[in-house]
Formats: structure tokens, C-alpha cells, sequence
């Protein structure tokens, strides 16, 4: 499994980060990449097992994908999974109180291809999209720091 981890110190409380992380309906508003989330589960709050189709834009093209909830640990981090285009993606977010006021962001993206057109796709062209992801991951990261640090 490949993965791609980003950080970032944020000058806000980790459970100001915390809300703006776990925010799903407002997601929209803060993560400039996402357009679009739709719920789909009965659930009001964030746990596992929450469940939703998320639009965003990844390499200049719109892409929809449902995306759940698998493990949660209250105000620190959780873990979402999808499977998409013959592979299964994690990405576990993390948020770590540094001191009075502020904390640190953190990320780990990984994705396994299931079948032996996607190892192969992973293979030879997969590392080409490396720098990419790992920039967008870090805009997300980037967006969610700004709102946390606007809410304080």
C-alpha cells in the first residue's frame, strides 16, 4: 500500500480543528477542492459508520465518490475508506494539541489497487501522480487550518 503523510501546525485549539474536520455539511465551505457532499446515512453526528458521497475536483476533472467512517477516536482522529476505480483508499486524519492555542494536522493518505490492471496502472504510473496528491492533501489541510483558526 502506498502512502502519501502531510502536516501542518495550526494556530488554533485542537478542538477547533476538531469541529472544522468533523464538519461534513459545512465541508463544502471550507475545503476550497470539495463541491459537493451528500449524507448518506441517518447519523447527525460523526462516528463510524458515517457514511457520504463527496464531490471534489482531483487533477483538474470532477470526481464523486462514497466514502464511510471506519474508526473514530474522539477530538484526536478517524479514519475514512473508499473504493474507487479498482482501488481501496484510506485516509486517517489527525489532530494533536501542541500547547496554549495550538496544534498540528496531520494526514496519512494510502491507497491498494484490488485487481491486476490497477497493480499495474499503480506500478508504472502511479508514482507521476505522487506530487499531485500530496499537494492536494495539503490544501486540504490548509483550508481546514484557516477555518479552525478563524473560529478562535
Amino acid at each position: 500500500m502506498t502512502e502519501i503523510s502531510v502536516s501542518r501546525d495550526v494556530a488554533a485549539p485542537a478542538d477547533a480543528v476538531w469541529q472544522v474536520m468533523t464538519d461534513l455539511e459545512r465541508s463544502p465551505q471550507v475545503v476550497s477542492a470539495i463541491g459537493e457532499v451528500e449524507r448518506l446515512d441517518d447519523n447527525d453526528g460523526f462516528q463510524v459508520g458515517t457514511r457520504w458521497r463527496e464531490t471534489r475536483k482531483m487533477f483538474g476533472k470532477e470526481a464523486t465518490e462514497e466514502m464511510e467512517v471506519t474508526t473514530v477516536e474522539p477530538g484526536r482522529s478517524y479514519t475514512v475508506a473508499a473504493d474507487s476505480r479498482g482501488a481501496r483508499y484510506q485516509s486517517t486524519m489527525t489532530v494533536d494539541a501542541l500547547g496554549e492555542g495550538h496544534s498540528r494536522l496531520s494526514m496519512v493518505f494510502a491507497g491498494e489497487p484490488n485487481g491486476l490492471v490497477s497493480k499495474v496502472f499503480a506500478t508504472t504510473i502511479g508514482k507521476l501522480f505522487e506530487g499531485a496528491t500530496r499537494k492536494a492533501l495539503q490544501t486540504d489541510l490548509d483550508d481546514i487550518a484557516l477555518a479552525a483558526e478563524q473560529i478562535t
